[in-house]
């Protein structure tokens, strides 16, 4: 057995899941070939509870993103207000434009009500810019390139394009109230009319 497969060692901490500490004695491989598997299980349950589905009254995971401009935008910010916490595949796609310019169409109607809305994608910076500028959009669009938003919200899922497995961004829009309760989640978006869906709540 390896030098290091002897000093291998795993303890169960609840804020320390797996770590290497000097073993005092040898292991052979079956255990190593355990202590693994064990690892490999807990790592899989991580990344399903990352992606757990969220509903209605559940509290709202806090996030922090930057949007077009640089800008540190987080649900903290918007303490006290009702939220349009929306998610979208990708900038300047059909959907997505139709989506983005129903929203600010209708934004004095949405702020009628108290509403706030953000954006989300994990389009980059520079492609926020772009599409906020070209369709004049009067809302703040997070750039979540790393995708931590979207799995936060359970909304990066595996989708199905050209017969391949993708994985995307299911277009799903989160309405927060001023406790930072959900109190709606909408995942079948009707891009053109999504304003008229959310007021008729």
């Amino acid at each position: 057995m390896a030098a290091d497969e002897q000093r291998f060692f795993i303890t169960c901490q609840p804020h320390d899941f797996l770590t290497p500490v000097s073993y005092l004695g040898s292991i052979n491989s079956s255990t190593m070939k355990t202590f693994i598997i064990i690892y490999c299980l807990v790592i899989s349950a991580f990344a399903v509870s990352a992606q757990v589905k969220l509903k209605a009254g559940d509290k709202a995971p806090d996030f922090a993103g930057t949007d077009q401009d640089g800008n540190q935008v987080s649900l903290k910010q918007y303490a006290g207000k009702k939220v349009i916490l929306y998610f979208y595949p990708k900038d300047n796609t059909p959907g997505c434009t139709a989506e983005a310019c129903n929203l600010r169409d209708n934004k004095d109607l949405l702020a009628k009500e108290g509403y706030e809305v953000i954006g989300v994608s994990t389009d980059d910076q520079a492609s926020h810019k772009d599409f906020k500028a070209k369709y004049s959009l009067p809302f703040p669009l997070i750039a979540d390139t790393d995708k931590s938003i979207n799995q936060k919200y359970g909304v990066w899922v595996e989708k199905e394009r050209d017969g391949k497995k993708v994985w995307g961004t299911a277009r799903t829009t989160f309405i927060i109230d001023e406790k930072g309760t959900i109190t709606e989640v909408i995942d079948k978006v009707e891009t053109k009319d999504h304003a008229s869906q959310i007021l008729k709540l």
